[in-house]
């Protein structure tokens, strides 16, 4: 937990979006808390310690007034607004963010490097970089989030010491950590890494969730009453669910090309096993994750072509963000969870579907490589998501699995959740900067 004494001292939460949307409502603005990952890492945090988050609001405002109406909207959830021009914005983070960074990170290859667009992301560093800076006091934790604001680190402890500032900086990379032979600095010591001159702690920590969130979601009657409702609808039928934001490296082609190979390998099964896959919309500017989104839509149509049946459908295909109520109900009706990344920094999805299967001991079909496999192996069925037969296999073992086994797993799963929940946090400032455990 977090040291009384620490929680006087503020924590800088920075992040290329804020957490929040903003709405006009008659001639002012509203704030609200969004959903994501990062979100409910931190959910926890942010009621035991003394934050502000600083980031994009989502909005390009070139109006003063306007400007100053947001900033005062987002105050009342603690949060600061970066407010950045929309060409700027799109260059930063589609340009070169989501089409040279995360391939890159995501050991992707044919990545074309756009010389605007890191002209464009410097640019963004720079201008969160002075706003931090400014607005940060002497002894602030500074807490820097995801490959969006890689230079960022650097950028403030620049613009800190001319002002005389001293703040612990720590940066937590969200997505797969390169390798070794990726980077010109030395790491011969174990947890650090040095470069020109300076030294940085580094470590892996686990993101978890608040399992406590699911508890009271699945008590709400209209949750329950959407419980019982999917439940006579797949009474007879095994319910995989996936959820995943419609992203390469979520492994949805090879999901759905499993899951093809599956209803052929197992006809017996037709009409017995539904997929729900929720593939929530992203970086939809990009051209890469337009033609994802076509490929997945042709082969949605190429599976039910073949597979569906006058009594119903093999696969139900959703391509928008769905309630939090929704995913509940689906999370606790699901049998099996299907997650095929095929590369992955944790899936919080796992733990998710985990928190919600108290009494049903449904299964998690993991893909071997995404970050969560690395802590959850051992309560899941592991698979290799690039071929099709371990996929197959993987869901018919969760599928056939007897109730004793199902139990067991879920027990591992279940202890491990609840022992890295979010929100138990710890900080240790050093000369070396600020260290986060998780």
């Amino acid at each position: 937990m977090v040291a009384e004494n620490e929680k006087e001292r503020g924590l800088i939460i920075v992040s290329n979006r804020l957490p929040l949307s903003v709405k006009e409502e008659n001639g002012s603005y509203k704030s609200s808390l969004s959903s994501g990952g990062l979100v409910t890492a931190l959910s926890g945090l942010t009621k035991s310690t003394n934050f502000r988050w600083f980031g994009w609001p989502g909005k390009a405002i070139k109006d003063p007034a306007q400007q100053k109406m947001i900033s005062d909207a987002l105050a009342e959830n603690s949060a600061v607004g970066i407010f950045l021009d929309e060409q700027l914005a799109h260059d930063h983070y589609n340009k070169f963010s989501n089409s040279v960074l995360w391939p890159i990170l995501h050991y992707q290859s044919g990545v074309a490097f756009n010389e605007d667009a890191w002209k464009a992301y410097q640019r963004v560093n720079e201008i969160f970089a002075d706003t931090v800076a400014s607005e940060a006091n002497t002894g602030d934790f500074i807490w820097v989030h995801d490959y969006h604001l890689l230079l960022l680190p650097s950028l403030l402890r620049e613009r800190l010491e001319k002002q005389g500032k001293h703040c612990p900086i720590g940066f937590t990379l969200h997505t797969p950590f390169p390798a070794e032979d990726f980077w010109g600095a030395n790491a011969e010591k174990e947890g650090q890494v040095q470069y020109e001159g300076h030294e940085s702690c580094v470590a892996t920590f686990v993101v978890g969730i608040d399992p406590q969130k699911f508890n009271v979601s699945m008590q709400d009657p209209d949750v329950q009453k959407r419980i019982h409702e999917l439940e006579k609808l797949y009474e007879n039928t095994t319910v995989i669910i996936g959820v995943d934001r419609l992203e390469y490296t979520k492994g949805l082609v090879q999901k759905l090309e499993g899951y093809e190979h599956f209803l052929k390998a197992y006809p017996d099964l037709q009409g017995k096993v539904t997929l729900i896959q929720v593939a929530v919309p992203s970086s939809e500017d990009v051209k890469e994750y337009q033609d994802l989104e076509n490929d997945i839509s042709t082969l949605v149509g190429k599976i039910n072509g073949e597979h569906a049946t006058a009594d119903g459908t093999p696969l139900i295909y959703i391509h928008r963000p769905i309630p939090f109520t929704e995913l509940t109900a689906l999370y606790c009706v699901a049998d099996i969870c299907l997650l095929t990344s095929r590369r992955d920094g944790m899936n919080l999805v796992a733990s998710e579907y985990v928190a919600c299967q108290a009494n049903k001991h449904g299964v998690l079909v993991l893909s071997e490589l995404a970050g969560a496999a690395s802590f959850m192996s051992g309560g899941s069925v592991t698979f290799h998501p690039s071929s099709v037969q371990e996929l197959s296999d993987a869901a018919h073992k969760a599928l056939t699995m007897d109730e004793k086994e199902k139990k067991e797993r879920y027990e591992e799963l279940r202890g491990f959740i609840t022992t890295h929940k979010a929100g138990y946090t710890n900080f240790r400032c050093s000369a070396a900067g600020l260290t986060t455990v998780l």
